[in-house]
């Protein structure tokens, strides 16, 4: 009986190192993404109202902020520039 507890616990233990490598792992990949979301370059960009609105309305139906909905069309558009090119 005493051996089987044993067992349970030397497997639990194995379990906590796994499940510690995992957190630390993830927590190496939030940082990551931190550091890389700071190199982002920041742009200064005058709209017209109505331009604004528009683009507003486009980012609420595709659930994006104003600003991600800016940087996945400019992002849409230099995809397809390049493919015009090859």
């Amino acid at each position: 009986m005493n051996d089987k507890l044993v067992q349970k616990e030397e497997a639990l233990k194995a379990r906590l190192q796994n499940i510690q490598e995992m957190e630390a792992a993830i927590l190496k990949g939030e940082k990551a993404i931190k550091e890389k979301e700071k190199a982002k370059k920041q742009v200064l960009l005058r709209l017209s109202p109505s331009l604004w609105n528009e683009l507003a309305a486009w980012a609420e139906d595709d659930f994006r902020s104003i600003n991600g909905q800016i940087e996945y069309l400019l992002a849409d558009c230099v995809k397809k520039r390049k493919n015009k090119e090859k």
